[in-house]
């Protein structure tokens, strides 16, 4: 039997791109029309329907719970809020605390205003100032009821998929403005985590949890040859902690936010920079019980990043873990796998303050579609229907217990 501590917190994440419908102010939803791909459009009315999700969740035994602000509804229009979204916000922060759910609250969850996006997104030097407003904004609205925040979800992997790998708007293939968005995003985090601060702290409230959730992947030698070796301990340096070392200079954390879902097979096919920071086994060797969209199901890397995390001494925070799958049995074992692992490194000496779930709710998983079904609760798209999976409801006892058979 393993037992967590009574405090630690235990839920599941939405975005609310990906949730609420009708975002038709963001460049997703521009992109969506000027493309071939499935759109998000109504995607599960969680906007109009967030208090029985919420329900939904209180019943599953939750205490907290991820979600993130469109950046979009809130300011339409550069340097023009619209108080009515903010007010709706307000209304889902309440209705989180009424139900007893901890809110963890994004403010960057890959999605941006049309405008932002005309002004040249992150590349633009100004762009730091607009998030800062943006999330100063949001904050001073709605600091009474938020303890945890989170600036951005995910830069590496906004970088990559937008800027570098050209596969999410602006469709971008460029190392030197992949280079300059890092370095903006970066600024915008450590002077949004200023802000936020100081908003406290004028406010006379307790001081804020402030981070980011940062992607890691556990990245494994195929063979232990010197080259993949190398090419190990530059992913590791480049993808899962340089924006972490780079943010932590700053002194801009209070604790490290940390998204994890696989393992990624270093095989590499040469030398150069390209090779090493990109090149994975193609011939199955080593092969793991993978996840819908092919990704190796790995809980032991969760552990040993974990563990690595600890040379920070700071709080660790698991901000997403999830696995797309029609399975809901494999979906059972991944959650009780990966919470397993995620004590044997508390066991190990890290401090770990909590796990959310990705994601409470099947949704719009961005480039794919309503294809990849994350969510312990089902949703009927054709109908609107939340039906909780038998793994929402074993872990809904994990909730209720802080116990893991």
């Amino acid at each position: 039997m393993i037992t967590f501590p009574k405090d630690f917190l235990l839920g599941a994440a939405t975005s609310s791109y990906q949730v609420e419908g009708g975002n038709n102010n963001c460049d997703w939803w521009v992109w969506e029309k000027q493309t071939q791909k499935e759109t998000s459009q109504a995607a599960c009315r969680h906007y109009d329907l967030f208090r029985e999700d919420f329900d939904l969740a209180r019943c599953l035994n939750h205490n907290c719970h991820r979600l993130s602000i469109e950046w979009s509804r809130v300011e339409p229009n550069e340097g023009e809020f619209n108080q009515k979204e903010i007010d709706h916000y307000k209304e889902v922060i309440q209705a989180l605390n009424e139900r007893g759910l901890k809110p963890v609250v994004t403010l960057h969850h890959f999605t941006h205003p049309v405008w932002f996006s005309k002004m040249g997104s992150w590349t633009n030097k100004r762009s730091p100032f607009y998030f800062n407003r943006f999330a100063q904004k949001i904050v001073k609205e709605l600091c009474t009821g938020v303890n945890f925040w989170i600036t951005i979800n995910e830069p590496v992997v906004y970088i990559y998929h937008a800027y570098l790998f050209g596969l999410w708007p602006p469709q971008e293939k460029s190392a030197v403005k992949s280079k300059l968005v890092a370095k903006n995003m970066a600024l915008a985090h450590i002077e949004t985590y200023r802000s936020i601060h100081n908003i406290y702290k004028q406010s006379g409230l307790t001081a804020p949890m402030v981070s980011i959730a940062q992607n890691v992947q556990a990245f494994v030698a195929c063979t232990p040859t010197l080259r993949n070796k190398l090419a190990v301990y530059l992913r590791n340096k480049i993808y899962n902690f340089s924006f972490l070392d780079k943010i932590l200079r700053s002194r801009s954390l209070d604790y490290i936010g940390i998204n994890y879902y696989n393992r990624g097979l270093v095989e590499t096919r040469g030398w150069s920079l390209k090779n090493l920071l990109f090149d994975n086994c193609t011939s199955n060797h080593h092969p793991l019980e993978k996840n819908s969209l092919g990704w190796d199901i790995y809980p032991q890397g969760l552990r040993d990043l974990l563990i690595k995390l600890k040379t920070y001494n700071l709080p660790v925070f698991i901000t997403e873990n999830g696995i797309c799958t029609s399975d809901d049995i494999q979906r059972w074992r991944y959650i009780r796998d990966h919470l397993a692992n995620v004590k044997a490194a508390m066991d190990k000496g890290v401090k770990i303050i909590g796990y959310i779930y990705w994601s409470l709710l099947d949704n719009f998983e961005w480039d794919k579609g309503f294809g990849p079904r994350f969510g312990i609760v089902e949703v009927d798209y054709s109908t609107y229907k939340r039906i909780p999976r038998q793994s929402a409801l074993q872990y809904a006892q994990v909730c209720k217990t802080k116990t893991l058979d």
